[in-house]
């Protein structure tokens, strides 16, 4: 997100600040973490939208030349999917899709999945001690 935005009060208000080509992308993202994760809940966290299941699940948002993916989602011991996120890699293990190719939605539904799986793992440890 650009400096001298406002905060948005919502992810609907966050995605309508962007231009029609990075809406239909941010749009499309939205619905494809929906698609894999359909009991998680919608919020604005550090200033992007975000996705809640018993804890932050993903954040995403646009930048200048690319869409952020955040937090680093843990692929150690798949390999295919290893592969797959590396071409993205960014700093501390975030990602970060180009502006100028094709967003890897599929990509993004696989690691939400992974995400998921995750938090629900870490939440019923923590129940469990």
């Amino acid at each position: 997100m650009s400096a001298g935005r406002a905060t948005p009060m919502n992810v609907d208000e966050y995605i309508a600040s962007f231009p029609p080509d990075v809406r239909a992308i941010l749009e499309t993202i939205r619905a494809t973490i929906r698609k894999a994760a359909p009991d998680a809940e919608e919020t604005i966290r550090y200033n992007m939208p975000t996705f809640t299941l018993s804890g932050n699940l993903v954040h995403f948002a646009a930048f200048k030349k690319h869409i952020g993916f955040f937090p680093p989602v843990n692929v150690k011991g798949k390999a295919t999917l290893q592969k797959a996120v590396s071409p993205y890699a960014g700093e501390k293990g975030n990602l970060r899709f180009p502006l100028d190719r094709p967003i890897p939605y599929g990509l993004i539904e696989k690691l939400v999945k992974v995400r998921v799986k995750q938090n629900l793992s870490t939440a019923r440890a923590l129940r469990k001690s």
